[in-house]
């Protein structure tokens, strides 16, 4: 039995989902510790401080990779006991429990508060929200696409669900926050009678509000190479017409999870901006999730940029915000501000302590994460200092590393309302 306001682990077994003996215990620290936690690092003098935080309550601050907050724990999972005595598959089991937790809790009254106080201690106006799992699969790209699109529907007092740049920037003047879709995936059919019938869907998806779309993810695939592949294929003459039709629809093509051949190829095609929504610099990191200097240059050529990644495994260094903020300063001064946004694909990760985790389960083959895997108990420490609620002290420091407000405010939001707005355009 999976008990309230406890986390807990799963496995699979026999095609099934069983509890494990072993629980997974998290340990939340405050706002407010995940705060000074971050500030203990920065060390911003009084002036500094105070400008950043001014800055940054004043600017549309827009996360180029993300996911809304939910509170931790006050979960009822009693739909999920229920799927596991009724002897549920794995992927029920998965997608009862993103409901849960991203769409059905913030219905209770202490989770809002917390979503809410999220929030506002993050001073994020608008979040690409990752809406769609790790497929192209058109199935399982609309279970996630489904709860997102809830969420913002059950509270309109609060956010909204934008189709284009003014609605975002309506939404901010008036005071309420935004979602801006995407996808883990371009959806494609299981059976693909000729070119046209393949591509149609990505005006489909385009119409159920998905504003950008990644084009492989870690593994290859019909259109691209993957960045977690052993080799590198680049774009395929598929993956050509995708984008054209992306381009058509006004979908940004993203290739964060692709290889940098690839992010190379596809900007060597597009009309419009491509991006990286959310990755790190491989000048300063040997992680795979790391793109080269040759696919940023190549994005940045676009109009696009490429979003850093808040996962401290990715951006390595100390693990801790300076190295976030490293990654975030080389982009800068190598492509120029105009180049540069933030991905934090995070949301209310406050975490400094995994106990007896029992992982026990088969891959999933799209969420491929070899050959470096993320040890999340490892890297638990450094995840507090880049906390989402931190979002205000990545302005700051790079008010301390010297950029003015005009570069600060392209990369904390102005580049991604851009390449929004780009996008959409005819």
């Amino acid at each position: 039995m999976i008990q309230k306001n406890s986390g807990s682990c799963f496995f699979a077994t026999a095609g099934k989902f069983e509890i494990s003996r072993k629980m997974t215990h998290f340990k939340y620290n405050s706002f407010d510790e995940a705060y000074q936690a971050a500030l203990d690092i920065l060390k911003p003098d009084k002036r500094d401080l105070q400008h950043g935080l001014e800055l940054h309550k004043k600017s549309l601050v827009f996360d180029a990779y993300g996911f809304a907050p939910n509170g931790p724990g006050s979960m009822d999972l009693t739909a999920m006991n229920d799927l596991l005595s009724a002897g549920a598959l794995r992927d029920e089991f998965v997608h009862e429990y993103e409901k849960t937790a991203k769409v059905d809790s913030v219905e209770n009254p202490e989770v809002y508060q917390k979503f809410t106080e999220m929030w506002q201690r993050s001073g994020v106006s608008c979040i690409f929200q990752n809406s769609g799992e790790e497929s192209n699969n058109i199935e399982i790209l609309l279970h996630r696409l489904g709860y997102f699109t809830a969420l913002t529907d059950r509270h309109p007092e609060f956010f909204n669900r934008a189709a284009n740049a003014e609605d975002i920037e309506k939404a901010f003047l008036g005071g309420k926050h935004s979602l801006y879709l995407t996808t883990n995936g371009v959806p494609l059919p299981s059976r693909m009678d000729s070119e046209q019938h393949a591509l149609s869907f990505i005006e489909v998806f385009q119409h159920l509000g998905v504003r950008m779309m990644h084009l492989s993810y870690n593994r290859s695939n019909l259109i691209c190479g993957g960045c977690a592949e052993k080799n590198d294929p680049g774009l395929t003459y598929f993956g050509e017409k995708v984008i054209g039709e992306m381009n058509r629809t006004g979908v940004i093509p993203d290739v964060a999870h692709s290889s940098n051949r690839s992010a190379v190829d596809a900007a060597a095609v597009s009309s419009k901006p491509v991006v990286i929504s959310h990755a790190v610099c491989a000048a300063l990191s040997s992680h795979y999730r790391a793109k080269s200097d040759e696919a940023i240059a190549a994005v940045a050529a676009t109009g696009g940029y490429i979003g850093i990644c808040a996962h401290p495994p990715f951006y390595q260094g100390s693990g801790h915000i300076d190295a976030f903020l490293d990654h975030i300063e080389y982009a800068a001064r190598k492509f120029g501000a105009s180049a540069v946004a933030i991905g934090t694909d995070r949301s209310n990760h406050t975490v400094t302590m995994l106990e007896d985790v029992a992982f026990n389960q088969r891959d999933i083959f799209e969420n491929f994460w070899s050959p470096q895997p993320i040890d999340f108990k490892a890297s638990a420490e450094h995840f507090i200092t880049t906390a989402w609620t931190n979002w205000p002290l990545y302005t700051v420091g790079l008010v301390q590393r010297g950029f003015s407000d005009d570069e600060i405010q392209q990369m904390i939001g102005g580049n991604v309302m851009r390449v929004a707005a780009e996008t959409l355009k005819r």
